[in-house]
């Protein structure tokens, strides 16, 4: 659908060049984004590699898993139904921790393996689908309230530091990029509550939803 929606606003845009004899401004506009695009690439390419270090840095000293044993408790009353041995709330934890310093690119590798692990998880259940060789029985596969719960808070999360929002504001010449910190975390505090509120509604009684 977005591919669809992108193709017809370009599709208008060249329409509508070409009946005003604008064409000219179009390709100019064109060249220009290709060449800033590739400018904001290098720059979040910096950004990404100097947190992502850093985190590495936070989980080699300890920090981190210190930070997960201390979200622990937030993550049994999230997820009640995960063992807490099980190396899901591993990367559940190291996934919101990366959320909330704003490492949204960073991380996604821990999601995904969380969601593997929950995955995992529904197949030592016995849950239909998961672990199952048949195509047909893999088609009928469904998220667990797990994943669901865990994809919503996910998006929601709340952030401390918007790394990402920072640097576009520093790269389009922002006088002030950290100005959005303040109504970044209150807009996030907020979707993060109601994520948890939402999902505990949902989830009540434990029965898949």
């Amino acid at each position: 659908m977005l591919n669809m929606i992108w193709a017809l606003m370009i599709l208008l845009a060249v329409v509508f060049a070409a009946c005003t004899g604008q064409m000219s401004a179009v390709t100019d506009a064109a060249l220009d984004s290709a060449g800033e695009a590739v400018s904001l690439c290098i720059t979040m390419a910096g950004v990404v590699a100097l947190w992502t270090g850093l985190m590495e840095i936070a989980r080699e000293a300890g920090l981190v898993e210190k930070l997960t044993r201390g979200i622990s408790p937030f993550l049994t009353f999230l997820f009640p139904r995960i063992p807490k041995k099980h190396p899901a709330r591993e990367y559940i934890a190291t996934n919101i921790i990366a959320n909330v310093l704003g490492l949204g690119w960073a991380c996604t590798p821990a999601g995904l393996k969380a969601m593997e692990e929950l995955a995992k998880l529904e197949a030592e259940r016995g849950t239909e689908g998961y672990g199952a060789e048949k195509r047909e029985l893999l088609v009928q596969r469904r998220a667990s309230n797990e994943m669901c719960g865990f994809l919503i808070l996910n998006i929601s999360s709340l952030q401390l530091i918007p790394v990402n929002m920072i640097a576009y504001r520093s790269q389009y010449g922002s006088a002030r990029p950290a100005s959005v910190i303040a109504p970044a975390i209150a807009a996030t505090l907020i979707s993060s509550l109601t994520a948890v509120i939402y999902c505990k509604w949902k989830d009540r009684g434990g029965a898949r939803k």
